[in-house]
This record gives structure tokens, sequence and C-alpha cells, in this order.
């Protein structure tokens, strides 16, 4: 009968020995699937702020364009903006260029 009950007794004790180990497997998985997971999803978060502001950026950017398109538009304004950007002149007219300071 003694033998029998510790027979039983350690049993008992590899059962539990088992089932703690099984649990501890498990739960490492379990976190170490969590945590990647978060660190991918912390990834992510950082790209999106990166492509927000290289959206916002983008946006200023074709703004800026849109102006410039509507401003070609203007045969005055070509003629201005040639005559400064390229050195072109009237009849009659001298160009002196005079040096900026930066």
């Amino acid at each position: 009968m003694a033998n029998r009950k510790k027979q039983s007794n350690h049993k008992t004790k590899m059962r539990f020995l088992i089932f703690g180990l099984s649990s501890i497997a498990v739960i490492i998985t379990v976190a170490l699937t969590v945590g990647k997971y978060w660190v991918e999803i912390f990834d992510k978060y950082k790209e999106k702020q990166a492509l927000e502001k290289e959206l916002v950026s983008l946006q200023e950017k074709e703004k800026e364009l849109e102006l410039d398109a509507k401003k070609l538009q203007d045969s005055e304004y070509i003629a201005r903006y040639a005559r400064e950007k390229y050195f072109y002149s009237k009849e009659g007219e001298f160009i002196i260029k005079i040096p900026e300071d930066d």
C-alpha cells in the first residue's frame, strides 16, 4: 500500500512538473509572439509619422508648383522672369547685375 502511495505521489508530481513546464513554455511562446508584434506595430507607427511629415512637405510643394503653373500662364510674368533669370533685355535696356550678400 505504501509503495502504491509513493507511485501515485510520484505520478502526481510528474504530472505537475510536466504541466508546469508546458505552461511555462506556452507563456514564453505567447510573450515572445506578442513582443514581436509590438515591435512591428511600433516600427509601423514610426514609419507612419515619417510618411505623414513627408506628405505635408509634398502637399506644400504641390501648392507652390500649382502657383508657379498659374503664374506661367501670364505672359507678363514670363517676360519679367526671363529678364531677371536669363538676363534678357528689352530694346535699349542695359542689365547690371549686383552681387548678392549671403
